[in-house]
């Protein structure tokens, strides 16, 4: 059983679009609860403090970046982020010696860490695969291509240093808007005269062309 808090209201949805692994609601949470939940959170800090001294005594080279005590007590799982596969065997002896339960160390990679984190985006909003985005997808450089974003490593790429998750969660929009809008290239006849098309404005609907003449004029995709 597993402590958790409706953040979403009541809707429908048909019976094939429902999500994998649905999990059904036990109960409302009691006062009991409340005061299990307390005390786990204590051995959480607990835990972490310890396995951290652990880790620094016996120089094992990982991080620790977050600890989580099933709410039954019959579990505690270590995150960990690491350059490699470590040896931490020695270190789980330690942890099922001091807290005489079962004892999980998972290794995870720079965006479950993010995840975990939190913290605010360069577009100045919580991160979105802390807040918005259920799975992390693949992110690939075509994605900031399609969607006509500056390649400049500082810009596209989130807390991890990963590539940012918003690029793969706006990706299928853009390309279902690029369908109607003409690509770079093509020459098309348009209100103001026959010209190329140079540039474009996906989310406005709309793209530059070069007149024959040379001269350069925006136009709305409706006007076509």
């Amino acid at each position: 059983m597993s402590w958790g808090t409706v953040i979403t209201p009541v809707m429908p949805v048909p019976i094939n679009k429902l999500p994998n692994g649905l999990k059904s609601v036990v109960r409302k949470v009691t006062e009991e609860d409340f005061r299990i939940k307390k005390e786990n959170e204590t051995l959480e800090q607990d835990s972490r403090q310890f396995c951290m001294e652990k880790i620094k005594a016996r120089d094992i080279p990982m991080k620790l970046i977050d600890v989580e005590c099933l709410f039954d007590k019959s579990q505690i799982v270590f995150y960990f982020t690491a350059e490699s596969r470590v040896d931490f065997r020695e270190l789980v002896k330690d942890l099922v010696q001091q807290f005489k339960m079962r004892i999980e160390l998972r290794q995870i990679g720079a965006r479950h860490e993010a995840r975990m984190i939190g913290g605010l985006g360069i577009c100045g909003r919580e991160v979105c695969c802390a807040n918005s985005i259920p799975n992390l997808d693949r992110v690939s450089v075509k994605m900031a291509k399609e969607q006509s974003v500056s390649l400049n490593p500082e810009k596209i790429s989130g807390l991890c240093g990963r590539l940012m998750c918003c690029l793969a969660f706006e990706f299928e929009g853009y390309q279902d808007m690029k369908k109607h809008i003409p690509k770079c290239g093509k020459v098309i006849n348009a209100p103001e005269g026959r010209g190329k098309v140079i540039r474009q404005n996906i989310l406005k609907g709309e793209i530059v062309i070069e007149l024959e003449s040379g001269k350069e004029v925006t136009v709305n995709i409706k006007d076509l």
